[in-house]
């Protein structure tokens, strides 16, 4: 899923993590053909400090384990023969008649900065049937994770981050958050300066190919879920002779720039917002968050209002702060399922206390409850900076705002901001936008979500319109959230397994809800 965090925070160094990003070189590497290396898989690990954290996968229904294993690939594409980087992947390989097996589906649950390795045994069960036919494959892409993970700050700096002011209201605010973003930005250099120059989609994109080829597949067969459509698409450009079935769920707009996506998701969320102000307000009982629609939006601007002043208890010895609670509010948008705590969220903080709202920040921003971080923010910063090119001024911000603001009164500042974190980002970035066009690709089904926050509905259609005639094949999902195949809808369901599993395309246009 595309963070939509504003960025900054302060420093961190260490030599030691710049030697992470190489370890696993060869001396004979320059010799080696990669594509045919043979993955060694082996029982799980825990996931890592920077995948997140947590226990080994638990085995599949049935008793099936999940299996781990390492890609060796080029850190730099354009020196194929140089120096590799390992890049962790996972699977779980098919279950049904091996006679019936069609290959390896990959999958990428997005970002970026989302490790695979760590989410796709959390939705195993959800790809059941996908798995009847395929090994079920994902991984951490470079610079995720246990991918050589970009690392730029601390966990006590990282609280620190995510506690300021990302929506300055004064000359002096915007100054700090301006400082604070440079001093992020530099830790990230200093940390992994080798790595930025080699975390673009593209790049990714190669190592996905080499990944077909060393588990044996002619074809990529490929599940891209949010930013994993953005991946897809590069790919399906790059390597369009190689497509097999792909499917793309929660659709990033393939034609617009930084800015342009900022501004979609503050419309997203706020339509994802006024859906569920709705929604309590409703049902039978009455909505504990307010009396109409514009009564719960009204108190939670107050709210929020209120918090950029005088911060609340949170998680201790934390405090809520308007940054934090906006966080916590946005992540409770990307599914239907979380509205429950949303409203519990804003129950408890309407009353002076902010966990509620703080743990939802807290799961946006890949913190742990012992206080430990993902590396999913410098992930996700490192490769969006890697690949936007327009670097954004706190003038040229400010100028937008407006437009910001009539987009979202709630998230509009605090999305305009976050467009300042790369402005001092030591690597340049690709492109104003991905090129997604694969004249000559297999089919490929984008399944766009009228619901949907973080990815609105329309990048799905932009998406058909940039893959090129006879590739994309759209499908609407009338719901809420983001994506659609995990909303369980039998519909959606039927149409994505029908392609992947038997090779039916469903008409271009077809309708779920």
């Amino acid at each position: 899923m595309p963070n939509p965090s504003p960025r900054a925070a302060a420093v961190f160094v260490t030599a030691v993590l710049l030697a992470s990003w190489v370890s696993g070189c060869s001396g004979d590497s320059k010799e080696e053909d990669l594509t045919a290396q043979k993955l060694d898989w082996k029982a799980c690990p825990a996931p890592s400090e920077a995948q997140g954290g947590g226990s080994a996968p638990s085995p599949l229904p049935g008793g099936a384990e999940w299996q781990c294993a390492t890609l060796k690939v080029p850190l730099d594409w354009s020196d194929p023969k140089g120096d590799t980087i390992g890049i962790a992947l996972i699977r779980a390989k098919a279950s049904g008649d091996p006679g019936k097996r069609i290959g390896s589906l990959i999958f990428n649950f997005g970002g970026p900065g989302g490790s695979g390795v760590a989410t796709l045994p959390a939705f195993g069960q959800d790809y059941a049937a996908l798995r009847t036919r395929y090994d079920l494959v994902s991984f951490d892409p470079r610079g995720v994770g246990r991918s050589a993970g970009v690392k730029c700050e601390n966990d006590q700096q990282l609280d620190r981050f995510f506690q300021q002011d990302a929506t300055p209201d004064d000359d002096a605010e915007q100054q700090a958050l301006l400082r604070n973003t440079r001093t992020f930005n530099a830790a990230c250099e200093n940390n992994s300066g080798k790595a930025l120059p080699h975390v673009r989609t593209t790049d990714a994109a190669r190592d996905m190919d080499l990944m077909r080829q060393v588990l044996g597949d002619d074809k990529l067969h490929y599940f891209g879920i949010s930013y994993g459509t953005e991946l897809g698409g590069v790919y399906a450009h790059l390597f369009p002779k190689n497509v097999g079935r792909a499917v793309f769920d929660g659709v990033v707009d393939p034609t617009q720039n930084a800015e342009q996506s900022s501004l979609g998701q503050a419309k997203g969320f706020q339509l994802a917002l006024d859906n569920f102000a709705e929604d309590c307000t409703s049902k039978v009982e009455d909505c504990p968050i307010g009396d109409s629609p514009q009564d719960v939006k009204d108190r939670i601007a107050r709210l929020l209002k209120d918090l950029d002043s005088k911060p609340i208890p949170g998680v201790f010895p934390r405090r809520l702060t308007q940054t934090a609670a906006t966080s916590g509010i946005a992540q409770s948008l990307y599914s239907k399922d979380f509205w429950e705590y949303l409203t519990e969220g804003l129950q408890q903080a309407y009353d002076g206390d902010g966990k509620v709202l703080m743990l939802l920040s807290d799961s946006m921003n890949g913190r742990s409850e012992n206080g430990q971080y993902s590396n999913i923010t410098p992930a996700n910063i490192s490769i969006n900076c890697a690949d936007d090119k327009p670097r954004y001024t706190a003038d040229h911000v400010k100028s937008k705002v407006p437009d910001f603001r009539a987009a979202s009164p709630l998230f509009g500042d605090y999305l305009a901001w976050g467009m300042v974190s790369c402005t001092d980002w030591a690597v340049p970035g690709a492109a104003e936008h991905p090129d997604v066009s694969a004249p000559g690709s297999a089919p490929i089904l984008v399944v766009g979500n009228t619901g949907d926050p973080a990815t609105p509905y329309e990048g799905a259609r932009a998406m058909v319109n940039a893959l090129g005639k006879g590739v994309g094949v759209e499908l609407t999902y009338k719901g809420q959230g983001h994506g659609a195949y995990d909303s369980k809808n039998k519909c959606v369901q039927g149409a994505v397994n029908g392609y992947l599993l038997e090779g039916t395309v469903p008409s271009t246009g077809t309708v779920c809800s």
